[in-house]
């Protein structure tokens, strides 16, 4: 039975990864996908891996009807055994809809690709919808690290190594940017909270004083 797949995880994770092996393993095999992004880190109608691996996709801005496409590609003859969707994240409630309708209507497997919460922690509305609608939800099994060597569960928007928690919710950058320019860094929860990216870490390691959230956690000893 043809699936709506979800493969979620944080940045830098592997998933623009996995969603290549998916086309490579599948057109090797003989079978024509259809590759869609949004706001790929390598410009409008590009799917690419940090690996440096990078292959032509369609671009699903805003507006742009999944369902319809596949319709019209069909009707005029064409093929499609599958469809990759990257950035699910961006799209909206309605796109995740039609990815569903495109399962279900014309029995087409689709494997979305796409981070879950962003910055502040809230929930993208295309993911939320994937989350409601997918068969299937997959994890994805590369763990990301925080700077601290935990699991990375919580994306951070960053400026000039500090993190920020407040602005547009969609705002183009990646992992490793340079300074002074917006960037992002995968955390686990409890330096989200606290708001420690590993520049403020290495800034406080530098510092004579210690930094007031490194002990906020810390219990104090029992006395005998």
């Amino acid at each position: 039975m043809p699936e709506l797949v979800f493969f979620a995880g944080t940045m830098d994770c592997g998933k623009s990864t996995l969603a290549l092996q998916i086309q490579h393993n599948r057109s090797a095999r003989g079978l024509s996908g259809m590759i869609f992004t949004r706001n790929d880190r390598a410009g409008e109608g590009k799917l690419s891996s940090r690996l440096g691996l990078i292959t032509e996709a369609i671009e699903a801005g805003e507006g742009f009807d999944f369902h319809a496409h596949l319709v019209k590609h069909l009707t005029a003859g064409g093929r499609a055994d599958y469809v990759i969707a990257d950035e699910a994240q961006f799209l909206a409630p309605e796109q995740v809809d039609q990815l569903a309708c495109i399962v279900d209507d014309l029995g087409i497997d689709v494997f979305a690709f796409g981070i879950t919460t962003d910055f502040r922690t809230r929930l993208f509305p295309g993911s939320q919808r994937l989350i409601e609608l997918a068969d299937r939800i997959e994890s994805l099994q590369v763990e990301s690290l925080c700077w601290c060597g935990a699991r990375a569960t919580h994306n951070a928007r960053t400026v000039g190594g500090r993190m920020v928690v407040e602005g547009a919710q969609v705002v183009v950058g990646d992992v490793g940017t340079a300074e002074g320019e917006v960037g992002y860094e995968v955390l686990c929860r409890r330096h989200h909270r606290r708001r420690l990216t590993a520049a403020a870490a290495r800034a406080g390691a530098l510092s004579p004083d210690v930094l007031p959230v490194d002990g906020a956690d810390t219990p104090l000893p029992s006395r005998p």
